[in-house]
């Protein structure tokens, strides 16, 4: 049976010319923000009402738990997160070296913890991986993304850049076609966006939570009755390293809020 998402986002596309506008110029990017309602708008600027500030706080407390084998918190290694961690997340996903590949800084944390505190890797999408991530996320709040600027990581963001124009699935539909030829229109009622990730791990207000990119780029593959990739998946490593490349420049909202 094809749900109704799918029939929308069918009708939409058969009412446009494929791809009609191409990639979005640097000059003409807007963040998810500027598409949303005044209330959702409200939401996110008003720290005591976006839901996303309790992770966040859940993450300061986490911040500072020991863990592991090696009885270490984070804070032991990087000290005051004000500091330390401001603007470390405009630059995820990085190159690692040992791996010889790019990480998220989901990926960054559990590495951190088998690698220093000898504890066990949290789960894609728990609690408190998202309230770590949106804690260490959120201290770059206004800070400019940079990521996709090491020549290392050329390769993975045009693999990811290939994904993002990649038709797929049921519907034969690729990402730009939503968020490069359609943004300023409506699916389902909701906004369409130009998919810029600015504020992730974000909230939700159909997930009533906390979640990351790759839960929501496996929301969008799914949505055109393609085969998601797990978590963790190189390939969405590389699209979320080419979308973080894609909105370089533009200021980090963590934690968002959006529909």
């Amino acid at each position: 049976m094809i749900s109704w998402r799918a029939i929308a986002v069918a009708t939409l596309v058969a009412t446009t010319s494929a791809l009609l506008a191409g990639e979005i110029p640097a000059d003409a990017r807007r963040s998810g923000y500027s598409f949303m309602g005044a209330d959702t708008r409200a939401m996110q600027d008003d720290d005591t009402s976006n839901p996303g500030m309790l992770f966040v706080l859940d993450g300061e407390a986490l911040w500072s738990k020991k863990a592991g084998g090696a009885d270490k918190a984070c804070a032991d290694c990087h000290g005051d997160a004000r500091s330390s961690m401001k603007g470390v997340a405009a630059r995820y996903p990085t190159f690692d070296k040992t791996l010889g590949r790019p990480v998220t800084l989901d990926q960054r944390i559990n590495l951190c913890r088998a690698n220093h505190q000898q504890a066990s890797p949290l789960p894609y999408e728990s609690r408190d991986i998202l309230a770590l991530s949106a804690f260490v996320a959120h201290q770059s709040r206004g800070v400019a993304i940079t990521a996709g600027d090491d020549p290392q990581l050329k390769p993975f963001v045009e693999q990811g850049r290939s994904l993002f124009m990649q038709r797929e699935g049921q519907l034969n539909l690729a990402c730009t076609n939503c968020h490069d030829d359609n943004f300023d229109k409506h699916l389902a009622g909701s906004p369409i966006t130009q998919g810029q990730p600015t504020g992730y791990p974000l909230y939700r207000l159909e997930w009533q939570t906390l979640g990351s990119l790759e839960r929501r780029l496996r929301n969008c593959i799914a949505g055109v009755r393609a085969q998601a990739y797990d978590y963790g998946a190189p390939e969405l490593v590389a699209l979320e390293l080419y979308l973080m490349s894609r909105a370089r420049g533009m200021p980090m909202e963590t934690p968002a809020v959006r529909p």
